[in-house]
């Protein structure tokens, strides 16, 4: 199986395409200098020549504080990016994975979000990518959109790094303890990602490791398990502004997994264990 995969020097699609390899399945991987996904006629052209039975898209703006004051751009990635890639897979009637994001729903309450639950983004990033899996439902008939959340991996910038980053030069810190939700390992998530695109169960899915905690305790863990001697503060949100509005409940139901027949995946307290024995810090 020949599998096309955007965003490679992103955490996500750098272990996507690790995980491919691992199966024996041919990766082909892309990032902005082999095809700008806002470029239609180039994302139809590179597409074709690759001649995939199935693309995982990971590609995406992300910079969800940025996006605020760069809306424009953030859409042509983010919805025109995917809509271009989706009518490419509509043409060759080829299976399309969509990686979303818990931003796409309002973060209210504390009931976790099932995948088809209303979507009611609160930010540009958030918007967004909901236009993103609006494209995918219009174009393809195989799609899945796999929503992830508070994501960590060996290749890029995240929050585990940043707090390892500032324990060094900081003996106190303090980190919004009102949002909730679930730490995921790339690594772990490529595995279900590569597992998922080779059956037929399409739809909407929500993927994170088990386990929840508040942004507080996950750095908490962090400074624990990492044997720094780190105090950590909690603070509401108010007292630490973004730009962009943050969801306070990023829980998610992902019982559709198991019920479809895919692993869950580990505890995220297990998943940083793993994780902090690859990186150097």
């Amino acid at each position: 199986m020949r599998v096309f995969v955007t965003g490679v020097k992103g955490q996500l699609g750098y272990d996507v395409m690790n995980e491919l390899e691992k199966q024996g399945l041919e990766g082909i991987g892309v990032d902005i200098d082999e095809m700008d996904i806002t470029d239609a006629d180039q994302v139809n052209k590179v597409i074709k020549e690759a001649a995939p039975d199935a693309v995982i898209h990971c590609a995406a703006y992300t910079a969800v504080d940025a996006a605020e004051d760069n809306e424009e751009i953030c859409r042509k990635v983010n919805a025109q990016g995917t809509e271009n890639i989706a009518k490419v897979c509509e043409e060759l009637d080829i299976k399309m994975m969509y990686i979303s994001t818990d931003y796409v729903f309002n973060g209210q309450g504390e009931r976790p979000w099932e995948p088809d639950d209303e979507r009611e983004p609160l930010n540009v990033y958030g918007q967004t990518k909901y236009e993103g899996e609006l494209a995918i439902e219009e174009h393809v008939k195989k799609f899945f959109t796999v929503r992830i959340a508070w994501v960590f991996g060996v290749n890029g910038k995240n929050f585990i790094k940043t707090m390892l980053n500032l324990g060094k030069t900081h003996d106190h810190l303090t980190v919004v303890n009102d949002q909730t939700g679930s730490p995921t390992y790339t690594y772990d998530l490529a595995r279900l990602l590569v597992d998922m695109i080779q059956t037929d169960k399409y739809g909407r899915y929500h993927a994170t490791n088990e386990g929840l905690c508040t942004w507080y305790e996950f750095a908490c863990e962090i400074f624990k398990q990492a044997g720094m001697d780190v105090s950590v503060a909690p603070v509401s949100s108010d007292e630490y502004p973004a730009k962009a509005k943050r969801p306070s409940n990023s829980r998610m139901d992902k019982s559709k997994l198991t019920a479809n027949g895919f692993q869950p995946l580990p505890t995220w307290q297990d998943a940083l264990s793993r994780y902090l024995k690859e990186i150097d810090y």
